[in-house]
């Protein structure tokens, strides 16, 4: 649930800029439980960025609302704060990388620029989006985020299997994750079990033979801008390997144009999705993973523009 998230941001809001600068923190949430399927530790991650943002570009005193809410079959998440708020041009860019809005006060406070773009990774991730709102400036600001509400209890991760005495059981398919921004490949993987997948990671193209030579991925998600070996040349020597020319291989990759997709394609990936990544795109494609883990006959096989 969302409870559990909201107690652990608070706890570790005490050494940020909240309390620091004497800031009020109003959470309001429903008196029903929320369910959700996310990683507690990235979800509480992404709203103590945003309230540690909020706390960092307003004077003190001031004031943050933290508010959660279901919306059919949304959890909406809500920041809002009284600060110095953001202006009309530069809200298109705030969640770019390294993008910093001229907030002349708060200079001294440096920053590399990369928190709120973590942010709209983290909640991508999580099947979700973030959005932000300011009437200008000095009006404050409001972050919104929109994440899939899920207490279901099936595993799409799970193909069923008849044990000798004729019951059920569950087989899980094994997925790699491939990624050198370890973040977004353990928040992956534990979406990915969370599904019911067996799911192990790499954080470049050398770690993700050796792993993939021993585990037998039904699927491997391979970023494609990585040190030491890149996503193409990895692609390349999987598709050489006689475990390797069955995997469902899925390129991650920031550029998603025509010849991009042609490139992996060529490469020899099945699968092209773009970054941030949609995490609904890709279960998706995993669902059309068949029992025995090959591709023959599933649809999947030599599409690059399947997902996205």
């Amino acid at each position: 649930t969302i409870d559990p998230a909201v107690a652990d941001l608070l706890r570790v809001r005490r050494a940020g800029h909240v309390d620091q600068r004497g800031h009020e923190v109003i959470v309001t949430l429903p008196e029903e439980p929320i369910c959700l399927e996310a990683d507690r530790m990235r979800l509480a991650q992404v709203v103590t960025n945003l309230i540690n943002n909020a706390a960092k570009y307003m004077p003190a005193p001031g004031r943050i609302g933290l508010t959660a809410e279901r919306e059919g079959a949304l959890v909406v998440v809500r920041v809002k704060d009284t600060g110095i708020g953001i202006a009309s041009e530069n809200l298109p860019h705030v969640f770019d990388l390294f993008y910093q809005v001229d907030r002349s006060f708060a200079r001294a406070e440096g920053g590399l620029g990369i928190g709120l773009t973590l942010v709209r990774q983290l909640v991508a991730l999580h099947g979700g989006t973030v959005d932000v709102r300011s009437a200008g400036v000095n009006q404050g600001s409001e972050f919104i985020l929109r994440l899939p509400a899920r207490c279901d209890e099936v595993r799409p991760g799970e193909t069923v299997a008849l044990d000798a005495g004729g019951a059920k059981k569950p087989r899980a398919r094994r997925i790699l994750v491939v990624d050198d921004f370890p973040n977004s490949a353990t928040t992956l993987a534990k979406l990915l079990r969370q599904r019911g997948y067996e799911v192990r990671t790499a954080e470049d193209g050398v770690e993700a033979l050796e792993v993939a030579k021993e585990f037998h991925a039904d699927a491997i998600v391979l970023d494609i801008a990585m040190p030491n070996l890149d996503g193409y040349d990895t692609a390349r020597k999987i598709r050489e390997q006689s475990w390797g020319k069955s995997t469902l291989l899925i390129a991650l990759s920031g550029w998603g144009q025509r010849h991009d997709r042609q490139r992996t394609q060529e490469a020899g990936f099945d699968a092209h999705l773009t970054k941030p990544l949609k995490y609904q795109a890709l279960l998706d494609l995993l669902a059309k993973l068949p029992a025995d883990g090959r591709l023959a006959d599933t649809g999947i096989g030599q599409q690059s523009d399947l997902a996205d």
